[in-house]
């Protein structure tokens, strides 16, 4: 699942930005309150991981923000505070839940995992379908043609990427950038050697293919030739 992270703090971002990708989520990590706004307002995350008291928009200014604007996705706070006050103003403000520093990681990928089990709002995407081919994101599940496929923790990321851009040509730049959070770097052949992977399990052996390659843009995934 798609996650939004808002931690000004370096090292602690980088830190449950491992977390939660080792835990198999896809994180997309801001460290101020506009960048959060931005990438919230897209809308295809399933949790909102915001740190209270980061400078200017801190992460009660952006709950508030994203709210107004119509985004329902479970939020949880991180903060160094605890008291009542403050944990209730966050609530008040659209909040599912709080986490006072310091916590250990594993409570934190034990809070988001319960969000994500919670009675899904109408806004946030749990099936994806393209043609055939359906995936979970809640019990990650794939199955093609009614048949289960098994794929590894970032075989699924990158088919989850794809399908959420079905029609779409997807860059190895675009790849890189999110699904495996580093830049492009033109020596890898990690995009490459995943994808041969992927391909062999959701199109081989089936009537038509969906992972189409673009020459000299990258690729294209849909049913279409």
């Amino acid at each position: 699942m798609k996650v939004l992270l808002l931690e000004d703090d370096v090292a602690t971002r980088d830190y449950l930005e491992r977390a939660l990708v080792g835990a198999g989520h896809t994180v997309e990590a801001c460290t101020n309150g506009h960048d959060a706004i931005r990438l919230g307002l897209a809308g295809d995350h399933a949790v909102l991981i915001l740190d209270r008291m980061v400078p200017g928009i801190d992460g009660l200014g952006v709950l508030k923000h994203l709210r107004g604007a119509g985004i329902r996705v479970p939020a949880l706070f991180l903060t160094a505070i605890d008291g009542v006050h403050d944990r209730v103003e966050g609530l008040d403000a659209g909040a599912d839940d709080y986490l006072v520093k310091p916590f250990a990681a594993i409570e934190l990928i034990a809070r988001v995992n319960a969000l994500l089990r919670r009675q899904p709002t109408d806004d946030v995407v749990t099936i994806l379908r393209v043609a055939d081919l359906e995936v979970d994101l809640i019990t990650r599940g794939v199955s093609r043609a009614g048949q289960a496929i098994d794929l590894q923790p970032q075989e699924f990321k990158l088919l989850e990427y794809l399908m959420r851009h079905a029609g779409e040509i997807v860059t190895r730049s675009m790849l890189h950038e999110h699904v495996w959070s580093f830049h492009f770097d033109p020596q890898t052949n990690v995009i490459e050697s995943n994808m041969s992977r992927l391909r062999s399990k959701i199109d081989r052996g089936f009537d038509f293919d969906l992972i189409h390659t673009v020459r000299g843009l990258g690729y294209r995934f849909d049913a279409h030739s």
